[in-house]
């Protein structure tokens, strides 16, 4: 991967180096802020408060940590790998570790905002609570009684997570997490309910998809992938196909053109040093296979994007206006 990340940790008004042009900056979580090591935060997002991470306004960058922010005020225009989402008073924005987005230059961001380092959760909540899933949206809009049982059991987190001193650490953190999977899981129907294809949880494809998220840079057969899980190929189909209507060729395809975006948008990397970077060792193979999932070559995608400012994508009463920015 091409990613570097940024020294230090993050605080009110600050700033981080911009990189140079062959890498898209990654803020840590700040480790100041952990829990027995790993960390998490909730805070208040306003005038001269800090945002989630130091990119300053306008710039592209990925966290390596999860952020959900809940607005209580708009509209707020926020790009999120390729499309930008205009979040309205009420609604919620999950962004999750590795997704290339932008905090937009001069908007005010009012309300409350969590922030998570991977790991603060056992595998099995992970699982239940959807920590993983891309595939959901990253724009959230609840109804009413949704959004008060949210504000609720943010509001419960929130005091536990500023009460230090009533508990020991071990027991204080314990009761963060327990806090924290009661929020997530109320998060995680609501997002599941906005797709618009909800899934099943099935143990077989999350392995599947996990182990494409380690590896899709430089494995792109489905064959590999089973050999690798343990399962035939027929039942890695059944099993990614129940749960997203995708073969697990056209999901590892998705998945390839989604990076290879965020390097041509976000980057001056050469197209040839992009195909490497996904797992193409001659450059005209992966301007073939980019074209065949994009309908464009990847000049023209870049020069799109640079053309448009680095969004391809309009908000659309909260919602991503077309499939231009999507994952191919």
């Amino acid at each position: 991967m091409v990613d570097t990340t940024a020294e230090g940790g993050t605080g009110p008004g600050g700033t981080a180096p911009s990189g140079n042009g062959d890498e898209i900056r990654t803020f840590p979580f700040p480790v100041d802020l952990s829990v027995l090591g790993v960390g998490m935060r909730v805070g208040t997002m306003g005038p001269g408060r800090s945002r989630p991470s130091e990119a300053p306004p306008g710039r592209v960058h990925r966290i390596d940590f999860h952020v959900v922010m809940l607005f209580d005020e708009g509209p707020v225009r926020h790009m999120v790998d390729f499309t930008e989402y205009e979040a309205l008073a009420g609604d919620l924005l999950w962004i999750r570790p590795g997704q290339v987005h932008r905090f937009a230059a001069g908007a005010d961001y009012r309300g409350t905002v969590l922030t998570m380092q991977p790991g603060f959760l056992p595998r099995a909540t992970v699982e239940a609570t959807g920590l993983y899933r891309y595939d959901l949206p990253p724009l959230l809009r609840p109804d009413g009684a949704q959004l008060a049982a949210l504000r609720a059991a943010l509001a419960q987190l929130r005091r536990e997570y500023e009460d230090s001193t009533t508990l020991p650490l071990s027991l204080h953190t314990a009761v963060l997490r327990h806090s924290l999977t009661a929020l997530l899981l109320r998060l995680a129907h609501l997002a599941v309910s906005s797709a618009a294809t909800p899934r099943q949880g099935d143990t077989t494809f999350t392995l599947f998809r996990d182990a494409v998220e380690r590896g899709f840079a430089t494995n792109h057969s489905v064959s590999a992938y089973a050999d690798q899980l343990g399962y035939s190929r027929r039942t890695l189909v059944r099993a990614v196909r129940a749960a997203t209507g995708q073969t697990p060729k056209g999901f590892i395809d998705r998945r390839v053109v989604l990076e290879a975006k965020r390097l041509l948008a976000h980057t001056d990397m050469p197209i040839g040093r992009i195909g490497a970077a996904v797992g193409f060792a001659d450059a005209a193979n992966f301007s073939k296979y980019f074209q065949q999932h994009t309908d464009t070559t990847p000049a023209a995608f870049r020069a799109e994007l640079r053309w448009t400012g680095g969004s391809v994508d309009h908000p659309s009463q909260g919602r991503p206006a077309g499939p231009i920015g999507g994952p191919g």
